[in-house]
């Protein structure tokens, strides 16, 4: 790594939020895990009860009375239903058939939005405050697939405006990027009841939308961020985490676009350590990228 590469990567770092990139003392980490499992698998002190004793009365007595006074608790009330059930309900065929139509159907980006809209069949928009489309300038180059809307993506209406997006910013500023030059959309327009990960038929529902969403922007590259993404949209069952970085084929029809799957930024919240493997794939789609406006 050159120096000018090195500086880039310190202030990527800097721009995630990373001030220090050790703690004073060394932690370790397998020490607390041992200690953690050894603490749960302790046995806990187990307090006997005392017998109840009734003035004038045997323990028997007691023990009849104090059933007696059982027998006389208000049954319990039934479970409410659970409100995210309901959300796992698999459509039928006709509901996956809509879904195929009226993808083929729209010509432009603006009349799948509305196609997209108008759709009923996924019970993922019935709990979701607004659908969430895209972002970005759609005659980009490069084109961004993450998974689906979390809480602050649902209240705007906006693509990766969280805690994540502002994640993907700097991950776009750091290769000369921002969202005027790059275009940014999910697998999954409504958000999952409690940022779930999406059930298979939700993602099967959704497929067609975003298959004709690639063919209509027509980006030179696609970069898939996350599991879900990826796998679903590679036509793959490896994790993200062997695949990430490597560039494969994305299949629009017979032609192919480039794509690389990467880390999702909400991934790199939790687990910052992991932003040295995005750092290099960020270097790879820049290289990619300034091979195509050379050529």
């Amino acid at each position: 790594m050159n120096s000018a590469e090195l500086a880039a990567l310190l202030h990527f770092y800097a721009d995630s939020g990373v001030g220090e990139l050790c703690e004073d003392a060394p932690i370790d980490r397998f020490m607390q895990t041992t200690e953690a499992l050894q603490a749960r698998k302790r046995p806990q002190p187990q307090t006997n009860a005392p017998a109840a004793v009734v003035h004038g009365q045997q323990p028997a007595a007691a023990s009849s009375q104090s059933a007696r006074s059982a027998s006389r608790k208000p049954a319990p009330q039934p479970l409410a239903p659970d409100p995210q059930a309901s959300q796992l309900t698999v459509p039928g065929v006709a509901a996956f058939e809509q879904a195929r139509a009226l993808a083929a159907s729209a010509n432009s980006i603006s009349e799948l939005r509305a196609a997209l809209d108008g759709f009923t069949g996924c019970n993922l928009r019935h709990s979701a405050k607004s659908m969430v489309f895209a972002d970005g300038n759609p005659e980009a180059p490069v084109m961004f697939i993450g998974e689906a809307p979390g809480r602050d993506e649902d209240l705007q209406g906006a693509p990766f405006v969280g805690r994540a997006g502002q994640m993907l910013d700097r991950m776009l500023a750091a290769i000369g990027l921002d969202r005027d030059s790059a275009y940014i959309t999910n697998m999954i327009p409504w958000r999952p009841p409690g940022n779930r990960t999406p059930a298979p038929h939700e993602i099967e529902l959704c497929r067609p939308f975003i298959e004709r969403h690639v063919a209509l922007a027509a980006p030179k590259i696609v970069v898939m961020l996350g599991n879900v993404a990826s796998k679903s949209l590679l036509n793959t069952d490896k994790g993200i985490l062997s695949i990430r970085g490597n560039w494969m084929d994305y299949h629009v029809g017979d032609a192919p676009i480039p794509a690389l799957p990467t880390l999702h930024p909400a991934y790199l919240l939790r687990n910052p350590a992991q932003k040295r493997f995005v750092w290099a794939d960020l270097l790879s789609l820049q290289e990619r990228l300034e091979a195509l406006a050379a050529g």
